[in-house]
């Protein structure tokens, strides 16, 4: 299976649309904000987010939608990429609740072949996150910078530094 996309495969237009979806559970958004010392109650607080907020429940961090909807690109965007350039935008729609299932797509805005090295050029894609209906609750941009074929061949192909098994 091919991981990530060179340069050349690489269409303006195209939507890559992500597989699997991830269904967020209570505990991956407790342990993302923990991991990430993001305590706040909205996210931690069953007992705070009924009784106070607008939701009645917990909602999931952000954060953790926009990591894991990053993840489920890379396959499809970034498995070769040289250096993730930047992000140019990043936008929480919608709210994410425990027992929804997320699903991804990333659309190719542009591409441009670097002007120092001839090996490689600049993507920019947009990646779009939505619930199991439909609902969009995250959409970013970024700038990606991916090899060329010639870049990759000069560096062992489709799985550079994989090792033989010595039978």
């Amino acid at each position: 299976m091919q991981f990530g996309r060179y340069y050349e495969e690489f269409e303006v237009g195209a939507v890559y649309k992500h597989w699997p979806g991830k269904t967020v559970t209570e505990y991956d958004d407790h342990l993302f904000c923990l991991l990430t010392m993001n305590h706040h109650p909205l996210h931690m607080d069953a007992h705070y987010a009924e009784e106070t907020t607008d939701f009645g429940k917990n909602v999931v961090v952000g954060n953790y939608i926009y990591s894991l909807l990053l993840g489920m690109s890379v396959p499809d965007v970034s498995g070769k990429a040289i250096a993730n350039l930047e992000v140019e935008s990043l936008k929480h729609t919608k709210p994410t609740f425990h027992g929804d299932t997320i699903y991804g797509e990333t659309e190719v805005l542009d591409k441009t072949p670097s002007k120092s090295k001839d090996d490689r050029g600049v993507v920019y894609v947009e990646t779009r996150g939505y619930k199991q209906d439909g609902t969009v609750v995250c959409t970013f941009r970024r700038k990606v910078m991916v090899p060329k074929r010639s870049y990759g061949d000069s560096r062992g192909g489709e799985q550079p530094g994989r090792p033989v098994p010595q039978v």
